[in-house]
């Protein structure tokens, strides 16, 4: 069983290894826009190459704050596949599957949740800056389902016997829940649980459009990767600009500007040196700099959006490829609940 090294690992640095398994997850909760691509989805197509790649659709996941809006999380998740599939996630290299039709997950909750008390839950970082968040949904009492989502993600992943975890550094102290939750249960039952290892990645998160440090659909700030040329024209024309810039031939300071900061992500080296000295100079207007931008961000979104149409027309495809992966999930969540259900003396 391989042993977790405290050195934090960089997802850049792992060496390909198909034998190894990687999993991830994303909740079914809206369309994924371009923080989603450059944050985590893109980095999950190059290793789908490289890995055993699992990306479970965690719809239950996505009740423990929606369970007042179950339709919004059914209407989402085949639009969610689709989103994965334009994007270039391969049902032949990568394994996508839905999180409640895994009865195995809901099962291994159950006996973890005997292994963590309610004050650990309560101490986790990540859990109480998004209680905090959510006050508005939970008032001054959260949820039991909210509050032990933990638990439930340790049962994703090690259900599937993970190897390794990608996370940003808010999602770690979830990954060492579930580390702590495989050591109390090893140390209780022999060892039987791997130990997942968390690779952390150097991608960014970006911004919204008015300058936000989150980009959401709650908050309007977003671009989706399914945004046609004219809504992605409309939502850029109205993005935050220097508000020092009054007249076009003012200096500016593109480090202020939301425009510059797509320019970043979306442009040439050599564009971007453009924008930054004529901006700086007064010699480029902001409706021109729009401009130039909502052209790169449809020329990299429009084959994006030209493969999606296909899955649009085609969503009992996109629910076969589903329901495969599903099956091979559960398939590997059988194998690892016949060990655990061994060990624990369940195994009538």
């Amino acid at each position: 069983m391989e042993e977790f090294q405290d050195e934090k690992i960089k997802i850049e640095d792992l060496k390909p290894d198909k034998s190894k398994r990687i999993l991830t997850g994303i909740r079914p909760t809206g369309h994924l826009h371009i923080g989603h691509y450059f944050g985590a989805a893109k980095s999950w197509v190059e290793l789908q190459d490289k890995f055993d790649t699992f990306i479970e659709i965690a719809d239950v996941q996505a009740l423990t704050d929606n369970f007042n809006n179950p339709q919004k999380v059914k209407d989402n998740t085949l639009q969610i596949v689709m989103d994965l599939l334009a994007l270039g996630i391969d049902p032949n290299k990568c394994t996508v599957y839905l999180q409640s039709m895994i009865p195995e997950i809901a099962e291994l909750t159950v006996y973890y949740s005997n292994l963590v008390t309610i004050s650990r839950l309560q101490r986790n970082p990540t859990v109480k800056t998004e209680i905090a968040q959510k006050r508005e949904l939970f008032g001054d009492s959260v949820t039991y389902g909210f509050l032990g989502y933990p638990v439930s993600q340790a049962a994703d992943i090690t259900a599937f016997d993970a190897t390794y975890i990608p996370a940003g550094e808010d999602q770690l102290p979830l990954i060492e829940q579930c580390r702590e939750i495989v050591r109390k249960f090893n140390s209780i039952y022999g060892e039987t649980l791997r130990e997942p290892v968390e690779v952390i990645s150097n991608s960014p998160r970006i911004k919204g459009l008015d300058g936000n440090e989150k980009m959401g659909k709650s908050l309007g700030n977003a671009l989706y990767l399914s945004d046609d040329y004219d809504t992605i024209k409309r939502k850029v024309m109205g993005a935050l600009t220097d508000p020092s810039r009054i007249k076009k031939d003012d200096k500016g300071h593109p480090d202020v500007c939301m425009v510059y900061y797509y320019h970043k992500l979306f442009s040439t080296i050599n564009e971007i040196k453009d924008v930054r000295s004529e901006c700086e100079n007064g010699t480029r207007g902001c409706v021109d700099c729009k401009k130039q931008l909502i052209e790169n961000i449809n020329a990299k979104l429009e084959p994006i959006r030209d493969k999606r149409h296909y899955y649009e027309e085609h969503p009992d495809e996109v629910k076969d490829i589903l329901m495969a992966g599903t099956a091979k999930a559960k398939r590997e969540a059988e194998k690892t609940m016949e060990k655990v259900k061994k060990a624990m003396m369940l195994d009538y």
